[in-house]
């Protein structure tokens, strides 16, 4: 089936409960929910939010952690957004970092997209953008994930 990229749940009114996500991503769903299940098993939280600029509901991974003197604090370490079809992950990486990505476990379509990445404008991030509508770059996507929330 082909995928049209049409981003979704953009009624503020309208929360991205289970059953909504469900019926917008259809097939993709059975590995958006493996995707939600292994972000247990990395201490992140997924919190959903309107955005007024941007006229959607976008998913924040958050990660909590306690400081070595007890404070804590939190790290957003990818948004997430549904579309027609598929979910989005999109993720940050800061740009002193980009060399230190390579040297992670990842593919190298992963790496290829690293290298096309380009820096946004004055901030010092590259976005690494992930479309699922398989399990396939689940893993990828996590290797990242795990190297954000070490640095």
């Amino acid at each position: 089936m082909k995928t049209s990229k049409v981003q979704l749940l953009r009624n503020p009114d309208i929360q991205p409960t289970s059953d909504v996500v469900a019926k917008a991503l259809g097939e993709a769903n059975a590995p958006y929910i493996k995707f939600l299940d292994e972000l247990e098993n990395h201490d992140i939280q997924l919190v959903w939010r309107y955005y007024t600029d941007g006229k959607s509901w976008l998913g924040k991974g958050l990660h909590k952690r306690i400081g070595v003197r007890g404070g804590q604090s939190e790290k957003t370490v990818f948004w997430l957004s549904i579309w027609n079809r598929f979910f989005r992950v999109t993720i940050y990486i800061p740009e002193k970092f980009r060399l230190d990505v390579f040297n992670l476990p990842l593919d190298d379509y992963v790496k290829q997209m690293i290298t096309d990445s380009k820096q946004m404008g004055k901030l010092k991030f590259f976005p690494l953008i992930f479309d699922l509508n398989s399990d396939e770059m689940i893993e990828m996507v996590f290797v990242l994930i795990d190297f954000i929330k070490s640095i």
